[in-house]
């Protein structure tokens, strides 16, 4: 006999996926040269999907829909789990990890602008506000980075695929709450999206010509692994459980935080100098925080 199920509250599932995604930055630079993107991103979401389709079936929730809805766990997949780390994985063999970060701190006026276009939901000032404060706190935080970069082609096309990534991840969030509005729980949602998202990236793998293969090498296979479990399958059950209960644009504010957590992670890995810009730049960053979660 189990006992009651213990729902998180809203600041803890923030925190989990903050925390998570936080720590994958570092687990994707081990991805990246010992094989191909697209082959990386397919096994990472092959391994999460068929983990959740094991696990719904052990906890009895339903895997068997409708066409029509798997046409919304396809459309799921190809933006949330497919174009939006393929661009991502890309994006970071161009930029410095400033500008990936400061492209993903305009997530929740990306997704504030999205919901009201597809659902009419309006952009609250608290919204907008945290959001710019989130950016001006990110700017803040990778400025000397950023003061080194210089106009050039790489540059551009690394630019282009940041915000092509938060756009598709945007895009994502529409058929997440349309899944939901059809009655589909967040691990279906994610065991069938991450089924058709790792599809595409298979896809896309074979297109690109570089092959589908994968390194055995010890560090890209614990790395997958992590990113699998725990950047995967745990983060996204955080953060999809927020978008039913915050929205998006309020959702898309662990995109501004998690480069904080990143930064944090970074001073006890590898060093990261913590300097004036730092410290003030995360005390925005928080600031913002408080305004998107504690302001409707």
């Amino acid at each position: 006999m189990t006992g009651p199920i213990v729902r998180p509250t809203t600041p803890r599932l923030f925190a989990a996926a903050t925390a998570i995604w936080g720590t994958t930055w570092i687990a994707i630079t081990f991805q990246l040269g010992p094989a191909p993107p697209e082959a990386s991103v397919a096994l990472r979401f092959a391994i999460a999907s068929a983990l959740l389709l094991g696990w719904c079936r052990l906890r009895g929730h339903p895997l068997r829909f409708p066409a029509r809805v798997h046409v919304e766990f396809a459309l799921l997949g190809l933006f949330m789990f497919c174009l939006s780390y393929l661009a991502v994985y890309r994006a970071e063999t161009f930029l410095v990890s400033g500008l990936v970060a400061l492209g993903y701190s305009a997530s929740p006026l990306v997704n504030a602008a999205i919901s009201r276009v597809a659902f009419g939901t309006p952009a609250t000032r608290g919204v907008v506000a945290g959001g710019l404060l989130g950016m001006a706190g990110i700017a803040l935080v990778f400025w000397p980075e950023l003061r080194r970069v210089r106009a050039e082609g790489g540059v551009l096309v690394g630019a282009l695929l940041v915000a092509a990534a938060v756009l598709a991840s945007g895009v994502g969030n529409v058929f997440a709450t349309r899944l939901e509005r059809l009655g589909v729980n967040v691990w279906q949602k994610m065991a069938w999206g991450m089924a058709w998202g790792a599809a595409g990236s298979t896809l896309a793998a074979l297109a690109t010509g570089q092959g589908f293969h994968f390194s055995p090498v010890p560090s890209y296979l614990a790395s997958l692994l992590y990113l699998a479990v725990f950047g995967s399958i745990l983060a996204f059950a955080a953060y999809l459980t927020l978008l039913e209960r915050v929205g998006a644009a309020r959702a898309g504010y662990v995109g501004v935080m998690t480069p904080v957590v990143a930064l944090v992670v970074s001073g006890f890995v590898e060093g990261f100098p913590w300097g004036l810009t730092t410290v003030a730049g995360v005390a925005v960053v928080v600031a913002g925080n408080l305004v998107v979660l504690r302001f409707r």
